[in-house]
């Protein structure tokens, strides 16, 4: 057991029973600006293009900026913690878990990236808080715009099937083997990071 879970409380850095503050507030904010995202994009499948669906998808780009900064800072942190972090566990159930992580990781980085390449490419100035990040193309490069209008909505119903699965092995751990998961992620995990002695 790390020392600071014995005293109970949550260190900065992960450990090898839960996870620390930096990754719990990386998580938590993105699962937040994820679920405005989708959100929106759901409203906006089933409603058309309404004021109520405008609310939420006005937003779309500068919510998509900051969460890509903060998937960035997420990957990085969890290289640097790599060696603290909460173990997947092992056999075949390890090797699943660990695929989906990395799988959800990739999407998360792709889904944002095709974006980028789209604005970089459009006839558009992209500045989503008012600041210019990439200048108007004229003409607009035809194959980025396309290459990115094919890959970022896509992508992104694939990100949320991959959360959805997330969410349910969550759920699996949580109610069927009580295994303390969630713990690891939510909570300070004092009567559950016993479990992992």
């Amino acid at each position: 057991m790390h020392p600071s879970d014995r005293a109970g409380s949550l260190p900065l850095r992960d450990t090898s029973t839960r996870y620390g503050r930096l990754t719990r507030a990386l998580h938590w904010s993105m699962a937040a600006l994820l679920a405005w995202q989708f959100l929106g994009m759901g409203l906006k499948l089933v409603l058309g293009r309404t004021p109520v669906v405008s609310f939420f998808t006005s937003s779309h780009q500068k919510v998509g900026t900051v969460l890509f900064v903060l998937i960035v800072l997420r990957a990085l942190w969890a290289v640097a913690n790599r060696g603290n972090r909460p173990s997947h566990g092992g056999g075949l159930m390890g090797v699943a878990a660990r695929a989906g992580h990395l799988s959800l990781y990739a999407v998360m980085l792709l889904v944002p990236l095709a974006a980028l390449l789209r604005a970089y490419g459009s006839e558009r100035v992209f500045a989503p808080f008012g600041f210019q990040i990439f200048a108007a193309q004229d003409p607009q490069i035809g194959w980025m715009v396309g290459f990115g209008n094919a890959l970022h909505g896509e992508l992104g119903w694939l990100m949320l099937a991959l959360i959805a699965g997330h969410v349910a092995m969550v759920g699996l751990h949580e109610g069927m083997w009580r295994d303390g998961t969630l713990s690891r992620m939510a909570g300070r995990g004092r009567r559950r990071a016993r479990l992992f002695d």
